[in-house]
């Protein structure tokens, strides 16, 4: 029967360190064993520690220095170590005796103090000096208690098979007898029960586990997460190779070993890169461990004598040439003191006329800071201005609106009476024409609908009413009332005039509104903003006087004209320049801007006569005018200041209209505003004529009544008022936006029918006395035609 193989185990070495390959040696025989026992499980085993210890010996040689783990043969080149450089050079000059210090080395003096050794010294110095740690006899320096342990766990097993502990970890791995895993088995549960004997291992804590506190359970062998923290196997497991792991196998070996050699390599690559700061560094070592030797100073070359060089002869002046250059030396002094003089002269002219010019610049910014602080008070006071006349002018504004609608409602009513009576003229000897079909039902002012009146009746009643208006004229009248004073007087009773109560509310309306004029400065203490010449014409005329090139480069004229406005659109409020007296050289803003445009020299005496000449700014009085006058004027007359038919306005108006021309010229463009305005009241008057007259000559139903003829007369009459009115105006307004056209027009169409109706009987007198006036380009054909059929 066969030998049973041996139960081989493989033990992971705990070092990562290099060894030799193990060679068993046979101790009695001397042959080499291959991780085998050499008898069968018979022996002792105090035999197989022997062994084991001498196997251990064997181990101990002094083997040569590896990096990178186990050498193997024939693998991998030898390494060796490169020196730098500057250990090359120190070891030359070791060896010969001196060190050659860099050119950029700070340079020590030869001499020193310590002991100095020769070539000879060290060299015996250093074969007397071992160069390997001596073997170690003692058996129990090279006791391993791995392998003592694993001894005695052979001898107490009773194991059949011998354990090789010095085979190569590569080995193949050997399953284990049933007996020996049997065997552990025990001893593993024997240990359980009894606890570990103390003697098996020697504690390297110098306090007992008892010392410390062991916890709620500490019969518990799991460790709590908490009583982990703070170990720093992880955190610093960088620095500790905790990471690390150890190659087993044969190939991971190698590679570990080649990544190591390539560490190394690249470290060594670093080491041998010298740059400026590192040779500094181990030059300032070298210095400083007394290393360094002077150098040896270089001699020149040793100078050799020149002798100084003999001057040239040089001839003994003579006493002309002497005396010339003395001559052409004291020219040239003299030119220069001439020269510098004149360069002083200049200087000085030029100092002062620096010291003028500072002068000059001092004066201009004392008056720059004065006009500067004068204007940022006349701005502080504009503005101020600017405040007052926002919060004024909208009051004022609204009493302008207010007067012109009084003389608005007062128009409608003179205009609808005049219309009423020539309806009824035309009722008398044209006939009354049908009503229409639906008119409007009129309401008062609670919302009831008026009763509608009857037509003849209250034209009965308007007839009575103007017969007696007409006899109380005439009797006021009675140095004028003759037969043909009467006759001609007929027709002339409604002439802008309004009834004695009409006119009285009318009266009081406007004393009202003048009451609200004057309450709008009533809360005004200050004069400057009651009184404009104390405060516009004060701080303008100052601004003029001081600085005109400003004032008149900025129209300071119109800016005050402007702000100006509001105190004379204040003073002419309520005046009605077509029934008031007062021309515009009577109101005070008038001769303050007069007075203003023509300021006075100050070396003229104020009682002179002679009437000073226009300032810079021309004729201010021009500009109000046609800033505030004229369109304030026009406004009036087209919202009912004027009346067409009235002959005393429209004198009134042609006065009006010259005393602006005489301020203002006839081509401006406010003053064609002015000229249009009566235009226009008397285009709308002919056009509410022929508008009325249509329905009356569409029916043309005479009808024999007494009143026919004395009608027919007061509604020629009235339209010959009107014909004479637009000649007036004509004559001093000149053809201007078709006036000529409208008066051919009121010939034609408005007269000219009426007048052939009662050819006979007034007619003709009345259409010949209208055609006397007319320019004779303006008289229409046919009537013309019809003035010459007898």
């Amino acid at each position: 029967m066969t030998e049973a193989a041996p139960v081989l185990f493989k033990r992971k070495s705990a070092k990562h360190a290099a060894r030799s390959r193990a060679v068993d040696v046979d101790t009695k025989s001397g042959q080499i064993a291959s991780g085998t026992a050499a008898g069968t499980g018979d022996e002792p085993p105090s035999v197989i520690a022997s062994k084991l210890k001498s196997k251990l010996k064997s181990r101990n040689k002094p083997s040569k220095l590896s990096f990178g783990g186990e050498e193997e043969e024939g693998e991998g080149e030898v390494f060796q170590v490169k020196k730098s450089s500057l250990s090359k050079k120190l070891a030359l000059s070791k060896q010969s005796g001196h060190i050659t210090p860099s050119s950029f080395e700070p340079v020590l003096p030869k001499t020193s103090n310590g002991p100095t050794y020769s070539v000879a010294d060290l060299n015996a110095l250093k074969a007397s000096t071992p160069s390997a740690r001596p073997r170690q006899t003692d058996e129990s320096a090279s006791y391993d208690a791995e392998v003592s342990m694993a001894a005695d766990s052979l001898a107490h097993s009773s194991l059949s098979q011998i354990v090789d502990l010095t085979e190569d970890v590569d080995m193949e791995t050997s399953i284990p007898s049933a007996s020996a895993v049997q065997a552990a088995k025990e001893k593993r549960e024997r240990i359980r029960k009894t606890g570990p004997d103390e003697e098996d291992f020697i504690s390297l804590s110098v306090a007992k586990r008892v010392d410390f506190s062991q916890g709620p359970h500490p019969e518990s062998r799991l460790m709590r997460e908490e009583d982990e923290v703070g170990e720093g196997e992880d955190e610093y497991a960088e620095y500790t190779s905790a990471q690390e792991r150890i190659a087993l196998g044969k190939k991971s070996r190698k590679l570990e070993a080649k990544k190591r050699r390539e560490e190394m390599h690249e470290m060594i690559a670093d080491a041998e890169e010298e740059d400026e700061e590192t040779m500094e560094w181990e030059q300032e070592q070298i210095r400083r461990g007394g290393m360094r030797m002077e150098e040896s100073v270089v001699q020149g070359p040793k100078p050799t004598y020149k002798p100084a060089p003999i001057p040239t002869l040089t001839p003994i002046p003579t006493l002309g040439p002497a005396i010339a250059r003395l001559t052409h030396s004291l020219t040239a002094l003299t030119t220069s003191h001439a020269e510098h003089t004149t360069s002083m002269v200049s200087l000085s002219d030029e100092l002062s006329q620096l010291e003028i010019r500072e002068k000059e610049m001092r004066e201009m910014i004392v008056k720059a800071e004065e006009k500067r602080s004068w204007f940022a008070s006349f701005r502080e006071w504009m503005e101020s201005v600017a405040a007052f006349l926002d919060q004024k002018f909208p009051p004022l504004e609204k009493l302008e609106d207010e007067q012109v609608s009084l003389l608005q409602e007062r128009y409608d009513m003179v205009d609808k009476r005049r219309r009423a009576d020539d309806e009824d003229d035309l009722s008398l000897f044209l006939g009354t024409p049908p009503p229409p079909l639906q008119q409007a039902e009129e309401t008062d002012e609670l919302g009831r609908v008026v009763p509608k009146a009857n037509p003849a009746a209250t034209r009965r009643e308007r007839m009575s009413a103007r017969i007696s208006r007409r006899d109380r004229r005439r009797m006021l009248s009675r140095a004028s009332a003759t037969t043909s004073a009467g006759a001609e007087e007929d027709g002339y009773s409604t002439d802008s005039s309004l009834p004695p109560s009409d006119a009285a509310d009318y009266e009081t309306a406007v004393e009202s509104l003048l009451e609200k004029g004057q309450d709008i400065l009533s809360d005004v203490r200050a004069k400057e903003f009651r009184e404009p010449g104390l405060g516009l014409g004060k701080w303008f005329g100052e601004w003029r006087e001081r600085y005109a090139d400003s004032y008149t480069g900025a129209w300071g004229g119109l800016g005050m004209v402007g702000a100006w406005e509001f105190w004379t659109r204040l003073e002419i409020l309520g005046w009605n320049p077509l029934e008031d007296t007062r021309s515009l050289d009577t109101f005070s803003w008038y001769t303050s801007l007069y007075e203003y445009s023509r300021p006075r020299n100050p070396e003229q005496n104020e009682d002179e006569d002679i009437l000073p000449e226009l300032g810079p700014d021309g004729d201010l009085v021009s500009a109000m005018i046609s800033t505030a006058i004229i369109p304030r004027i026009s406004k009036m007359i087209e919202s009912g200041a004027f009346d067409p038919y009235s002959v005393k306005d429209t004198r009134s108006l042609v006065d009006v209209a010259e005393q602006i021309e005489s301020s203002v010229e006839r081509d401006n463009l406010k003053f064609q505003i002015l000229l249009k305005a009566p235009f226009t009241v008397f285009q709308r008057a002919v056009a509410v004529t022929e508008t009325a007259l249509t329905p009356y000559l569409a029916l043309n139903n005479p009808r024999f009544d007494p009143e026919a003829i004395p009608a027919r007369r007061r509604y020629l009459t009235r339209q010959y008022k009107l014909l004479s009115n637009m000649l007036r105006w004509r004559k001093y307004a000149g053809e201007r936006f078709g006036l000529g056209n409208l008066i051919t027009t009121l010939l034609t169409k408005c007269m000219l029918p009426i007048a052939e109706s009662g050819w006979d009987v007034g007619g003709e007198i009345i259409m010949r006395k209208a055609i006397e006036g007319v320019p004779a380009e303006l008289v229409p054909s046919m009537l013309q035609a019809r003035m010459r059929t007898p």
